[in-house]
């Protein structure tokens, strides 16, 4: 993620829940018509859709996930404030789902429903 996306934006990143991985990367390539680059960290295997500097995305093998109500996680710019969002956000009528936690190089994130119910995740790229 380059200085401006992380600086600039509200919106980081997203997860797109896939069933299949292979048919999913050659969807987004085409569709998109940008690179889209299997890649592992840990014992997870994804895609990273194209995004230099720009917001970006990846696909996630999540089968149980596919579905209207639960979807596309939207990552949410808390940069250098994740734990003062988190803090919030019972107060502001929100639950946190899952706690902040590391996410390899790309930094820390907290998954949450907002006051309507709405699954988010809070993005920063340090723990603060």
């Amino acid at each position: 993620m380059g200085d401006f996306n992380r600086d600039k934006n509200r919106a980081v990143w997203f997860d797109m829940p896939v069933i299949d991985l292979d048919r999913a990367t050659a969807f987004y390539a085409g569709v998109l018509d940008v690179a889209v680059r299997i890649d592992t960290f840990g014992d997870v295997r994804f895609a990273v859709i194209a995004h230099e500097d720009g917001n970006g995305g990846c696909l996630v093998v999540r089968p149980d996930e596919v579905a209207a109500d639960r979807g596309v996680l939207l990552y949410l710019n808390a940069h250098g404030r994740l734990r003062d969002a988190v803090a919030k956000t019972d107060a502001l009528g929100g639950r946190v789902v899952e706690e902040i936690h590391p996410i390899g190089p790309h930094g820390f994130c907290a998954t949450i429903l907002d006051s309507e119910g709405n699954r988010l995740a809070l993005h920063s790229q340090i723990d603060a």
